[in-house]
């Protein structure tokens, strides 16, 4: 690489991002903080609602879930930069969610 195009790289004339590639980039990240921040918080009030259902005491249990879910978050922010796009991420993300958030509509109604 000659000095020249080294020049125009830091510029931005050569290789500039465009964009829709900058917004699904941000797409991501949004959906990787706050998306899987949601998700994983609603896995652990639905997996430690089910232990609290099976007898185990409730701080027990949200403290095993919680620990837990630090490794569910980090799957999640992984999995939605692997997503083939972002809105396919958004898409599994929000598929995700939807059947533990009914999930704990159900148990709260149970009033467990």
């Amino acid at each position: 690489m000659n000095p020249a195009s080294f020049r125009e790289i830091l510029r931005g004339r050569r290789y500039a991002a465009g964009t829709s590639y900058r917004l699904a980039v941000a797409s991501r990240i949004l959906a990787a903080t706050v998306g899987g921040y949601g998700l994983a918080s609603l896995a652990n009030i639905v997996a430690a609602l089910l232990l609290g259902a099976l007898g185990v005491n409730l701080p027990q249990a949200l403290l095993a879930t919680t620990m837990a879910s630090f490794l569910l978050y980090a799957a999640i922010v992984m999995a939605v930069f692997h997503a083939r796009s972002a809105g396919r991420a958004w898409a599994w993300l929000v598929g995700a969610a939807l059947p533990l958030g009914l999930l704990v509509l159900l148990f709260s109604e149970r009033g467990t």
